[in-house]
């Protein structure tokens, strides 16, 4: 299969911003283990006027068995209940989304 793309988007809590900053300036290694375990590549966070916009590349071929795996984990489970209080999702995400997904309109390598 080849190399997928996904870009999402969220809002961060202003007075959690500097937490969340904080949190990914040294993320716990088994959550980087646990990322690329689930072939997840290439993946960045950018902030701007109180929205994160994340950014990766998924290179293995059953996406959702891959996210299901990561969900599954404990360490990732724990992680997330640091992340997810700096979060806001949007109201316009899709049912089951808590990062919405973003469609893309270019690209090029």
């Amino acid at each position: 299969m080849p190399l997928q793309r996904f870009g999402s988007v969220i809002k961060v809590k202003p007075e959690k911003l500097e937490e969340y900053k904080r949190l990914h300036a040294a993320p716990w290694p088994e959550i980087l283990a646990t990322i690329t375990a689930c072939n997840i590549r290439n993946y960045s966070i950018y902030y701007k006027d109180g929205f994160l916009f994340s950014y990766f590349e998924y290179v293995g071929d059953d996406f959702a068995a891959d996210a299901a795996k990561m969900a599954a984990d404990p360490k990732t489970q724990e992680w997330w209940t640091h992340t997810d209080p700096c979060q806001e999702p949007l109201e316009s995400r899709a049912p089951g989304e808590w990062w919405a997904k973003m469609e893309e309109v270019f690209h090029h390598d």
